[in-house]
């Protein structure tokens, strides 16, 4: 009696993101030869090229910009609202 085994290709669970390899461009995917220049962003990154690693900062930059938009946002949101509940309060004399 033959006994079949079935192998599953997809993983169980994800594993955490590991740091890039220096097979290949961080950003166009790119494959990087071992005889070519490699740009490093981060100090993890490879990049093929001096434009790839900087349209990534460029990228990187606007997530700032927009990271610290929604946060001021935040903030004054949050205490417009707190006045409009103060400014809701009365006080009626007897």
């Amino acid at each position: 009696m033959a006994s079949v085994f079935f192998f599953d290709a997809e993983p169980v669970c994800e594993l955490p993101s590991l740091p890039p390899t220096l097979d290949a461009c961080a950003l166009c995917a790119k494959p990087l030869g071992r005889d070519c220049d490699i740009f490093m962003y981060r100090g993890d990154a490879p990049f093929c090229s001096e434009e790839c690693r900087g349209e990534q900062m460029q990228l990187d930059a606007i997530r700032r910009r927009r990271a610290a938009a929604r946060r001021q946002q935040q903030q004054y949101s949050s205490r417009t609202e707190s006045r409009h509940r103060e400014s809701r309060k009365v006080s009626v004399a007897t």
